[in-house]
């Protein structure tokens, strides 16, 4: 394990920042909710560039941080990773030319583990424990919209099928909206239990408040709103502070502002991130002009993201999650 593994592993990034961000959008929504989506949409439309869009940039470095033997040649790095990397890109592509639903039920389990996954704590003294919450977190993520918000959420799935050409689907989502959420309370419930059990209550009290911020998120804003400051302020965010701990940082370096931060990973993302912005402001350009309404223009997001969670979701998983995959003792 390299040094700046072990610092990952060991202790992860501070979420205040989210947890701020989270109590001001609940605010908002409280105080406005008729006013949310305009009050909240220059920001996330913002942090999108800044964390969203940018929290990916940095992939290229994720293999020489965490597997550093398997850089010897940097060139035949970069061929290598831009080719698995744009390869596994294409591939899901094609899965929605050729299965749409087969691509929205990857899309959406593939965003449920990596989103869960980012959010595991490295400090679980189990892998089963860390599994466990992976699948759990991951899942009530979209299990509380599924419940609380059954029509909106379905709307979201519908679109992106009909982006692609394919079928309808059911208004509401049925059994799974009305079981899936108690399924995980449950299976939340058993976890902070476990964690008890190994004396680490300071640990279940913090998922126990997490749980409760994000169950709160997702029930008093819509799901594009829900899922967006998730998605912007917390996983992104959280993202970007975890891989700044693998690059070009000491792990014994002390912690600095947000905004130091933020500024030492755009600036070892701008690269990509350039060509990333140039290449979603051509498409949405193309969409803009055919006067695309603003829910086809959210399925075109999500299309242009889906594209893309494969290869980054392995690279976390596979990389900077190599650690949790190990046998512990």
């Amino acid at each position: 394990m390299t040094p700046s593994t072990s610092a990952t592993a060991t202790s992860g990034p501070d979420r205040r920042y989210s947890y701020a961000v989270v109590l001001g959008a609940v605010a908002v929504g409280l105080l406005a909710p008729g006013a949310a989506a305009w009050l909240l949409a220059p920001v996330l439309l913002g942090g999108m560039v800044v964390l969203g869009v940018a929290h990916g940039a940095c992939d290229q470095f994720v293999v020489p941080a965490t597997h550093p033997a398997l850089v010897r040649s940097r060139g035949r790095y970069w061929a290598g990773f831009l080719v698995a990397y744009l390869g596994l890109a294409a591939a899901v592509g094609l899965l929605w030319w050729w299965q749409p639903a087969a691509a929205v039920a990857l899309f959406f389990g593939l965003t449920a583990w990596h989103w869960g996954s980012g959010d595991a704590p490295a400090q679980a003294r189990h892998r089963s424990q860390w599994l466990a919450h992976s699948l759990l977190r991951g899942t009530l993520l979209f299990a509380v919209p599924l419940w609380h918000w059954p029509t909106e959420t379905m709307d979201i799935v519908r679109g992106l099928l009909a982006l692609v050409g394919a079928a309808n689907l059911p208004a509401t989502p049925g059994l799974l909206g009305v079981g899936l959420l108690p399924v995980v309370l449950v299976g939340l419930v058993l976890l902070w239990l476990s964690y008890y059990g190994q004396q680490q209550g300071q640990l279940a009290r913090t998922d126990m408040l997490e749980t409760g911020l994000l169950v709160v998120l997702l029930m008093v804003l819509p799901p594009v709103l829900a899922a967006g400051v998730y998605f912007v302020f917390w996983h992104s965010l959280q993202h970007v502070l975890r891989m700044n701990q693998l690059m070009d940082r000491s792990p014994t370096a002390p912690r600095l502002s947000l905004w130091a931060e933020l500024r030492f990973f755009l600036r070892r993302s701008a690269p990509l991130l350039l060509i990333s912005l140039g290449g979603l402001a051509l498409v949405f350009g193309l969409a803009w002009t055919r006067t695309a309404s603003g829910p086809v223009l959210v399925s075109l997001a999500l299309l242009a993201a889906s594209v893309v969670t494969l290869p980054h979701a392995l690279l976390v998983t596979l990389g900077m999650d190599a650690a949790q995959w190990r046998p512990r003792y």
